[in-house]
């Protein structure tokens, strides 16, 4: 919203507007701008309190809250009526004013289940022939009662684009170098570009925020305050607790294998950081495959080879007992990571949060459909990575081409993966290995998991403490004889999704 989508609503001669934004400041700085474009309204008698000055160019504006009562804001007119401070004191005031003009009720949201203040808000409205005069509520997720619906408008904030965004960045520059006036601001302008770039979806006043805190910290902008600003930036949009902020992503040289999954997302580097404007930006991932072989890492190296944040959906928190609520907390999430792309949304186990079932009412498919909705609409640079155990589990419709750019199944490590996995995992716990000890530890270990193979050097150092020896070879071939991996103890399953996936994914490493 603009303050030309104002001037419109306002000349459309609607009497009830409602305003979406927590950034009141701006809405009431676009109403000015809107209502100074309008024809003024005829004078009138002065009235107590408010006051009403000769004709001049531009609609009146007033503006009222619970704590001060009404003031006007296109003229100064001294202090505001408080004898109006209580909604239905103020609504009774405007419904009897004879001044046409644009009333801002803040916060005015709590007040409309009481029937009284529904019934003037209708009368008010309903004299517009006679006077016009225009409530505008401004508030967050105001719910209009059914009966003024017909007789009201919703509009949303705009928020700034990115030319407006660097300018509020350097207009706080300028400020902090005015109060530092022995101390120019240091800028990078790589930091600079992409400070602006991930403030992307924040109104005008959390932007400024958020420069203000990279900025004053130590009067510079740099590469490191980006990951500070973005996770300041999660937590100022994620309010519903579904979605988490992963501040460690992994890189390259930490996941062992998946070599085809890692070249295909390096492919899709181009496309996704918009470098390659031609090509279409990839969607997404599911990566199906046996328990501890690396998925959830995958998801985390996605974000490192995209050097984007990676937010974690929590499927369990998604479900409310109460009906609709699932349902809005799936899109408020999914909302949040729009406006805080370019990132990578992993959604881990995603057949616990979208399973096949009618036990709960209906809530589960209602969620699912407002998932593959978004995931075939969204337009925006976030890249899903969906990690799944149990493919059985997953309804058709979710796994069917092109929900996916592709299906990647992570099976059980091979001699060489273990290997490297082997490699990785000593040599971050300062356990030695020489190149034939491993060959002959990732031959006695056919069969593990990345993450049984992981435990059983934990598992070693645990032993080497015990005797207060150094960890050695040895003792690593002991943890593993003495380990009966999942793809022992659940052969039958393991073996069937093998079988599963053998023709219909594609093999991630």
């Amino acid at each position: 919203m603009q303050a030309n989508d104002l001037e419109v609503l306002l000349r459309s001669r609607v009497p009830i507007i409602v305003v979406d934004s927590r950034d009141e400041a701006q809405v009431l700085s676009a109403l000015g701008a809107a209502c100074r474009q309008l024809p003024s309204a005829p004078p009138v008698p002065r009235s107590p309190g408010v006051g009403v000055a000769p004709a001049r160019s531009g609609l009146p504006l007033f503006q009222w809250t619970v704590t001060d009562g009404l003031k006007r804001l296109d003229q100064d007119l001294g202090p505001p009526l408080r004898t109006v401070a209580q909604p239905p004191d103020i609504l009774k005031h405007i419904r009897a004013t004879p001044l046409a003009g644009v009333y801002a009720l803040l916060d005015f949201h709590p007040y409309l289940q009481d029937p009284t203040i529904v019934r003037l808000l209708k009368d008010i409205a309903q004299d517009y022939e006679r006077c016009a005069r225009t409530v505008v509520l401004i508030g967050y997720e105001t719910q209009i009662p059914h009966e003024l619906e017909h007789l009201s408008a919703r509009v949303t904030l705009a928020l700034p684009d990115r030319n407006e965004r660097k300018q509020l960045v350097e207009e706080v520059a300028r400020q902090w170098a005015r109060a530092n006036p022995r101390q120019a601001v240091k800028i990078d302008p790589r930091a600079l570009d992409l400070l602006v770039e991930n403030m992307g979806g924040l109104s005008a006043a959390d932007t400024q925020r958020l420069a203000r805190k990279a900025i004053c910290d130590h009067g510079a902008i740099e590469l490191s305050d980006v990951p500070r600003v973005m996770q300041a930036k999660y937590e100022l949009l994620n309010h519903g607790g579904v979605l988490r902020y992963e501040h460690d992503t992994a890189q390259l040289s930490d996941v062992g294998g998946l070599v085809s999954f890692k070249a295909w997302l390096e492919k899709r580097c181009a496309a996704f950081d918009g470098s390659a404007p031609d090509l279409d930006p990839p969607k997404g991932v599911l990566l199906l495959g046996v328990q501890g072989c690396g998925k959830s890492l995958a998801a985390r190296a996605s974000a490192g080879i995209f050097h984007v944040p990676l937010l974690r959906l929590d499927c369990g928190s998604l479900y409310d007992k109460y009906i609709g609520e699932s349902e809005r907390n799936l899109r408020e999430s999914l909302a949040s990571a729009d406006v805080l792309a370019p990132c990578v949304l992993w959604i881990d186990e995603i057949e616990k949060g979208f399973a096949s079932g009618d036990s709960d009412g209906g809530a589960t498919r209602r969620v699912l459909g407002a998932f593959l909705t978004w995931l075939a609409e969204k337009n925006s640079r976030v890249f899903v990575v969906a990690t799944a155990n149990d493919i059985a589990e997953l309804p058709p419709e979710l796994i069917r081409k092109g929900r996916f750019d592709e299906i990647f199944f992570v099976d059980l490590p091979n001699l060489s993966t273990r290997a490297e996995i082997l490699r990785i995992h000593a040599a971050r716990r300062g356990v030695a290995l020489d190149g034939a000890s491993l060959g002959t530890l990732a031959r006695e270990c056919e069969g593990f998991s990345g993450a049984e193979i992981e435990q059983a050097i934990v598992a070693a150092l645990y032993s080497a403490h015990a005797k207060h020896v150094a960890p050695d070879a040895q003792l690593l071939a002991a943890e593993i004889a003495a380990t009966r991996p999942l793809a022992v103890v659940m052969a039958e399953s393991v073996a069937s999704l093998r079988e599963w996936a053998k023709d219909r994914t594609v093999p991630a490493d």
